[in-house]
């Protein structure tokens, strides 16, 4: 075989096609891993313009901005218009002046649509988010509750506490009652600034949770440092069926069910693949995976303790290695307690595990 580059005549060596001489002089793209002549570029790479990293260009969007941003960049600080589809950073209004006055985007549709005084919004409402604390891992919990037959009281109750953090939304799985939906938070930031009174009182005011409504956490997928950790973090929770339910006071094959198939599918999954929604976790969203395990709770140690579970489940999976997998049982529930108990920041998890009597 002949050398792509001299012509000399070479035995084939891992797929590459040049000798010995010629491989010498050139060099790893550092966007893709393909051979380039040393102090050239790669012709398939773009550099983002925001973490001015090497990334294929096949892998990347165009903001309306005229900005060329990478895949996990407009996870994290992007957000799409409803409208024309194009890309913005989050907290500016669509480059394409898209909301105009007559506009019934979710961003833009009229309050007064909703039946009790613009408080609760439908469905399908999505606006841009806006980020809270340091990333990269984000949460965004979704809190439904259920409330007295004459229910406008309990939504200004929760729109005053929350203010701009979050929304509240109509679900159809809800007898009658609403979602509680925040902007994405980090776990730290979420302990210190989340109206956790809010809780209570909507509690004293008659909410309560019942058993169609659950908790789901939405986790960023930019959070993960790679397929390798998704996957870890996902084979640990299947692996923990018995024990994540308990914690999560129920177990709903309805809305956030455990399947043999979803335990074989992990690897296509973490790879990008698709499942069905009604999961215990759901991977159809674009920009995170909702963790729908959790029984809906308007105790305030309750839910700490759900969002404690979904970033220290992504901590611990994050540098677990083959070692300890293979050698000190790193995917077992035993392991990880262990590791929580040198984890302060988790103490309202590791609470609610003590009480529930799932430590091990």
């Amino acid at each position: 075989m002949p050398c792509t580059q001299c012509s000399a005549d070479i035995d084939i060596h891992d797929g590459d096609i040049d000798c010995g001489a010629c491989e010498a002089s050139r060099s790893r793209c550092p966007g893709c891993d393909a051979h380039v002549p040393d102090g050239s570029s790669c012709d398939d790479c773009v550099t983002c313009d925001r973490c001015e990293n090497l990334v294929p260009d096949a892998e990347t969007i165009e903001t309306l901005r005229g900005s060329t941003i990478c895949r996990d960049c407009r996870r994290g600080y992007y957000w799409q218009c409803a409208a024309c589809d194009g890309w913005n950073r989050d907290g500016r209004d669509c480059a394409n002046d898209c909301c105009s006055d007559d506009c019934d985007c979710s961003d833009c549709r009229d309050d007064d649509d909703d039946d009790r005084g613009g408080l609760v919004y439908d469905y399908d409402y999505k606006p841009s988010p806006v980020f809270h604390g340091t990333g990269p891992l984000f949460l965004g919990p979704e809190i439904e509750i259920e409330t007295p037959s004459s229910d406008w009281d309990c939504a200004e109750l929760a729109h005053r506490h929350l203010g701009s953090l979050g929304y509240l939304k109509n679900d159809t799985s809800i007898g009658h009652g609403f979602e509680i939906v925040t902007h994405p938070m980090s776990y730290q930031w979420a302990m210190e600034h989340f109206p956790w009174d809010m809780l209570s009182q909507l509690q004293r005011a008659g909410c309560e949770a019942s058993d169609s409504t659950g908790i789901h956490v939405h986790v960023s997928r930019a959070g993960f440092a790679s397929a390798c950790h998704t996957f870890r973090w996902m084979k640990f929770i299947y692996r923990n069926e018995h024990q994540v339910t308990t914690l999560a006071r129920r177990s709903c094959s309805q809305y956030a069910a455990f399947t043999d198939d979803d335990r074989r599918a992990v690897k296509d999954f973490a790879k990008g693949a698709v499942g069905p929604r009604y999961r215990a976790i759901n991977t159809g969203n674009t920009d995170t995976f909702e963790l729908r395990i959790f029984a809906s709770s308007l105790d305030p140690d309750e839910v700490k303790a759900a969002l404690g579970f979904a970033a220290a489940s992504v901590e611990y999976t994050r540098n677990l290695t083959v070692g300890q997998i293979a050698n000190g049982a790193g995917w077992t529930w035993k392991a990880f307690v262990a590791w929580l108990d040198e984890q302060p920041t988790y103490a309202p998890l590791t609470r609610q595990l003590e009480a529930l009597a799932c430590v091990c």
